[in-house]
């Protein structure tokens, strides 16, 4: 197989999209625990955790958005 500017852009993109997704799946995986764990410690304080966990949920979601967007500018430009 040939280097060819074509298999590098999709080489390039499939590396970007696979970093894309693990990285915020661990952190959505590291977020809810600890959340589930400090509710468990404090279940009076269950509203405030939920809302920050979806929250950070929302945030670590939009990096693979972003790394979403790159692979497609990657792939097409």
């Amino acid at each position: 197989m040939e280097l060819t500017t074509e298999n590098l852009q999709i080489i390039f993109a499939s590396a970007t999209i696979v970093l894309g997704a693990i990285t915020p799946s661990l952190a959505i995986g590291k977020i809810a625990s600890t959340g589930l764990e400090a509710i468990g410690r404090n279940p009076e304080a269950a509203a405030d955790v939920k809302s920050t966990m979806i929250l950070g949920v929302a945030f670590a979601e939009a990096i693979a958005i972003y790394s979403l967007v790159v692979a497609l500018i990657i792939k097409f430009v």
